[in-house]
Protein backbone atom coordinates (compact mmCIF):
# COMPACT_ATOMS: atom_id res chain seq x y z
CA UNK A 1 0.00 0.00 0.00
CA UNK A 2 1.91 3.23 -1.23
CA UNK A 3 1.58 5.76 1.28
CA UNK A 4 0.74 9.48 -0.52
CA UNK A 5 0.59 12.88 0.97
CA UNK A 6 -1.32 15.42 -0.31
CA UNK A 7 0.25 19.25 -0.17
CA UNK A 8 -2.36 21.61 -1.12
CA UNK A 9 -0.70 25.44 -1.58
CA UNK A 10 -3.29 27.52 -2.42
CA UNK A 11 -4.55 29.91 -0.16
CA UNK A 12 -8.37 29.37 -0.90
CA UNK A 13 -10.64 27.18 0.02
CA UNK A 14 -12.83 27.71 -2.89
CA UNK A 15 -10.70 27.71 -5.40
CA UNK A 16 -10.32 24.95 -8.14
CA UNK A 17 -6.72 23.96 -6.87
CA UNK A 18 -8.67 22.42 -3.77
CA UNK A 19 -11.30 20.45 -6.24
CA UNK A 20 -8.18 18.87 -8.05
CA UNK A 21 -6.76 18.40 -4.51
CA UNK A 22 -10.20 16.48 -3.47
CA UNK A 23 -10.30 14.70 -6.96
CA UNK A 24 -6.65 13.28 -6.42
CA UNK A 25 -7.81 12.25 -3.16
CA UNK A 26 -10.75 9.97 -3.93
CA UNK A 27 -8.76 8.36 -6.68
CA UNK A 28 -5.52 7.53 -4.12
CA UNK A 29 -8.42 6.15 -1.54
CA UNK A 30 -10.17 3.73 -4.38
CA UNK A 31 -6.57 2.31 -5.46
CA UNK A 32 -5.96 1.52 -1.71
CA UNK A 33 -3.97 3.96 -1.02
CA UNK A 34 -2.71 5.21 2.09
CA UNK A 35 -3.10 9.29 2.07
CA UNK A 36 -2.95 11.78 4.34
CA UNK A 37 -3.36 15.50 3.28
CA UNK A 38 -1.67 18.99 4.29
CA UNK A 39 -3.72 22.60 3.28
CA UNK A 40 -0.89 24.69 3.89
CA UNK A 41 -3.30 27.69 4.63
CA UNK A 42 -4.74 26.06 7.09
CA UNK A 43 -1.58 25.75 8.78
CA UNK A 44 -0.66 28.08 12.12
CA UNK A 45 2.90 29.41 11.52
CA UNK A 46 4.61 32.10 10.47
CA UNK A 47 6.22 31.86 7.06
CA UNK A 48 8.64 34.03 7.25
CA UNK A 49 12.21 32.33 8.02
CA UNK A 50 13.15 35.14 9.71
CA UNK A 51 16.96 34.58 10.60
CA UNK A 52 17.43 32.29 7.48
CA UNK A 53 19.77 29.70 8.43
CA UNK A 54 21.61 31.33 11.23
CA UNK A 55 19.37 30.47 13.85
CA UNK A 56 16.83 27.86 14.23
CA UNK A 57 13.26 29.41 14.91
CA UNK A 58 11.41 26.70 16.68
CA UNK A 59 8.69 25.02 14.77
CA UNK A 60 5.20 25.50 15.69
CA UNK A 61 3.06 22.07 16.26
CA UNK A 62 1.23 22.36 12.47
CA UNK A 63 5.10 22.43 10.95
CA UNK A 64 5.85 19.88 13.18
CA UNK A 65 3.36 17.32 12.47
CA UNK A 66 3.40 18.45 8.90
CA UNK A 67 6.99 17.37 8.65
CA UNK A 68 6.35 13.88 10.28
CA UNK A 69 3.68 13.37 7.52
CA UNK A 70 6.55 14.45 4.90
CA UNK A 71 9.14 12.11 6.38
CA UNK A 72 6.01 8.98 6.53
CA UNK A 73 5.16 9.68 2.94
CA UNK A 74 6.31 7.83 -0.08
CA UNK A 75 4.94 10.03 -2.84
CA UNK A 76 4.14 14.09 -2.50
CA UNK A 77 1.44 15.21 -4.41
CA UNK A 78 2.10 19.18 -4.75
CA UNK A 79 -0.88 20.75 -5.98
CA UNK A 80 -0.60 24.84 -6.30
CA UNK A 81 -1.37 27.40 -9.06
CA UNK A 82 1.29 29.52 -10.27
CA UNK A 83 1.61 33.46 -9.26
CA UNK A 84 3.62 35.85 -10.97
CA UNK A 85 5.44 33.04 -12.41
CA UNK A 86 6.03 31.21 -8.96
CA UNK A 87 4.60 29.46 -5.84
CA UNK A 88 1.88 31.38 -3.30
CA UNK A 89 3.72 33.11 -0.46
CA UNK A 90 2.21 30.94 1.77
CA UNK A 91 3.61 27.80 -0.12
CA UNK A 92 6.97 29.81 -0.53
CA UNK A 93 7.00 30.42 3.40
CA UNK A 94 5.96 26.72 4.15
CA UNK A 95 8.73 25.43 2.27
CA UNK A 96 11.05 28.00 3.86
CA UNK A 97 10.17 27.00 7.45
CA UNK A 98 10.52 23.13 6.98
CA UNK A 99 12.98 22.24 4.41
CA UNK A 100 16.09 22.78 6.20
CA UNK A 101 19.22 21.45 7.20
CA UNK A 102 19.77 18.80 9.12
CA UNK A 103 15.95 17.57 8.19
CA UNK A 104 15.33 18.03 4.44
CA UNK A 105 19.13 18.03 3.44
CA UNK A 106 22.75 18.63 5.21
CA UNK A 107 25.78 20.83 3.82
CA UNK A 108 28.80 18.80 4.23
CA UNK A 109 31.51 20.24 6.60
CA UNK A 110 34.21 22.33 4.58
CA UNK A 111 32.72 21.18 1.15
CA UNK A 112 30.47 22.79 -1.53
CA UNK A 113 28.08 19.22 -1.44
CA UNK A 114 25.41 18.24 0.25
CA UNK A 115 23.46 14.73 1.55
CA UNK A 116 19.83 14.72 -0.04
CA UNK A 117 18.16 13.47 2.81
CA UNK A 118 14.75 12.56 1.47
CA UNK A 119 15.87 10.12 -1.06
CA UNK A 120 13.31 7.55 -1.63
CA UNK A 121 10.44 9.46 -1.85
CA UNK A 122 8.87 10.75 -5.52
CA UNK A 123 6.79 13.58 -6.17
CA UNK A 124 3.80 15.25 -8.98
CA UNK A 125 3.24 18.75 -8.72
CA UNK A 126 0.15 19.60 -10.81
CA UNK A 127 0.00 23.26 -11.01
CA UNK A 128 -2.72 25.66 -12.14
CA UNK A 129 -2.19 28.21 -14.80
CA UNK A 130 -3.47 31.31 -16.92
CA UNK A 131 -2.07 30.62 -19.87
CA UNK A 132 -0.70 27.30 -21.74
CA UNK A 133 1.71 25.10 -19.96
CA UNK A 134 3.66 25.09 -23.74
CA UNK A 135 3.64 28.72 -23.05
CA UNK A 136 4.78 28.78 -19.51
CA UNK A 137 7.70 26.66 -20.55
CA UNK A 138 9.22 28.28 -23.58
CA UNK A 139 8.33 31.57 -22.71
CA UNK A 140 9.06 31.67 -19.16
CA UNK A 141 11.05 29.29 -18.45
CA UNK A 142 8.54 27.92 -15.77
CA UNK A 143 10.21 29.58 -12.69
CA UNK A 144 7.93 27.53 -9.79
CA UNK A 145 8.68 23.89 -11.72
CA UNK A 146 12.12 25.15 -11.50
CA UNK A 147 11.98 26.49 -7.81
CA UNK A 148 9.90 23.47 -6.41
CA UNK A 149 11.09 20.45 -8.66
CA UNK A 150 14.62 21.06 -8.80
CA UNK A 151 15.69 23.58 -6.59
CA UNK A 152 13.61 22.08 -3.61
CA UNK A 153 12.48 18.24 -4.65
CA UNK A 154 15.54 17.15 -6.22
CA UNK A 155 17.44 19.15 -4.16
CA UNK A 156 16.45 17.49 -1.19
CA UNK A 157 16.95 13.41 -3.06
CA UNK A 158 13.00 13.52 -4.15
CA UNK A 159 13.09 11.89 -7.31
CA UNK A 160 11.50 11.69 -10.14
CA UNK A 161 9.29 14.14 -10.06
CA UNK A 162 6.72 14.80 -12.86
CA UNK A 163 4.74 17.78 -13.41
CA UNK A 164 1.07 18.18 -14.81
CA UNK A 165 -0.33 21.80 -15.91
CA UNK A 166 -3.72 22.72 -15.98
CA UNK A 167 -4.89 25.55 -17.48
CA UNK A 168 -6.17 27.84 -18.89
CA UNK A 169 -7.72 27.90 -15.82
CA UNK A 170 -9.85 31.69 -16.11
CA UNK A 171 -11.34 30.69 -19.57
CA UNK A 172 -12.13 27.26 -18.66
CA UNK A 173 -15.84 26.02 -18.86
CA UNK A 174 -17.19 23.85 -16.34
CA UNK A 175 -16.57 20.69 -19.06
CA UNK A 176 -12.65 21.52 -19.06
CA UNK A 177 -12.68 21.38 -15.35
CA UNK A 178 -14.72 18.06 -15.48
CA UNK A 179 -11.93 16.93 -17.54
CA UNK A 180 -9.33 18.42 -15.74
CA UNK A 181 -11.02 16.99 -12.23
CA UNK A 182 -11.02 13.72 -14.01
CA UNK A 183 -7.68 13.45 -15.10
CA UNK A 184 -6.47 14.25 -11.54
CA UNK A 185 -8.61 11.71 -9.89
CA UNK A 186 -6.81 8.93 -12.56
CA UNK A 187 -3.72 10.25 -11.44
CA UNK A 188 -4.69 9.87 -8.14
CA UNK A 189 -6.08 5.83 -8.98
CA UNK A 190 -2.64 4.90 -10.48
CA UNK A 191 -0.76 6.90 -7.61
CA UNK A 192 1.18 8.90 -9.64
Amino acid sequence: MKKILIINGHPNASSFNFGLAESYLKGAIASGAQVETITIAALNFNPNLQFGYQKRTELEPDLLEAWEKIKKAEHLVWIHPVWWGGLPAITKGFIDRLFLPGMAFQYRENSVWWDKLLKGKTAHIITTLDQPGWYYRLFFGRPSVNQLKKSTLEFCGVKPVKVTYIGIIKTANDFQREKWLQKVYDFGLRNK
